[in-house]
């Protein structure tokens, strides 16, 4: 739970910094960038693990590899991880990036239902949920007869589950509890 709220606060932070400088496209963009580099070339992320490398060493590094590809507020960003000990984070911060921003601010939801919804009824929970998170949220529909009634929404890593399938679970749980 605290490495969660630790990559949430960093990337937040670097966010908000970037909504005012480089802009969130290019803030997404430089997280994406990064993340297939580092896919890439395993050795970067090594590199800059490394204990047997200096700071200065590793900035220079990154001054190198990452050039003029990426803003100079992104490579900053990379610096102030690796000054705090925080750069085994980076993965972490690029996924959540990915995830709440890749619509530029609109988080990815998947809402499974095992019927088909009215659009009254999708605004209804859209409109619910985002006075909830206090974000904007792009749902993908997905029809899930196991699911047997009701609605589950998944972001994230987060799920919100009021399906019949898991009631159902619950209440057989509580039942095999209950001793006669």
């Amino acid at each position: 739970m605290m490495e969660r709220l630790v990559v949430k606060r960093y990337a937040e932070a670097f966010m908000d910094f970037a909504k005012e400088t480089v802009g969130l496209k290019k803030a997404v963009s430089d997280f994406k960038a990064l993340k297939f580099l580092m896919k890439d070339n395993l050795g970067f992320y090594e590199i800059l693990h490394s204990f047997d490398v200096s700071y200065s060493e590793k900035c220079d590094f990154i001054e190198k590899v990452l050039g003029e590809d990426f803003s100079k507020e992104f490579k900053e960003f990379l610096w102030f991880l690796l000054e705090k000990n925080r750069f085994d984070k980076i993965i972490d911060i690029a996924d959540y990036v990915r995830i709440t921003y890749a619509h530029l601010g609109e988080t990815e939801a998947i809402l499974r239902t095992s019927f088909p919804l009215g659009l009254d009824l999708i605004r209804q929970i859209k409109e619910r949920l985002e006075m909830k998170l206090k974000r904007k949220i792009r749902f993908y529909i997905n029809l899930d007869g196991s699911l047997l009634g009701g609605v589950q929404v998944v972001i994230g890593n987060t799920i919100i589950d009021g399906s019949v399938r898991r009631r159902l679970d619950d209440l057989k749980e509580r039942l095999l509890t209950v001793k006669v």
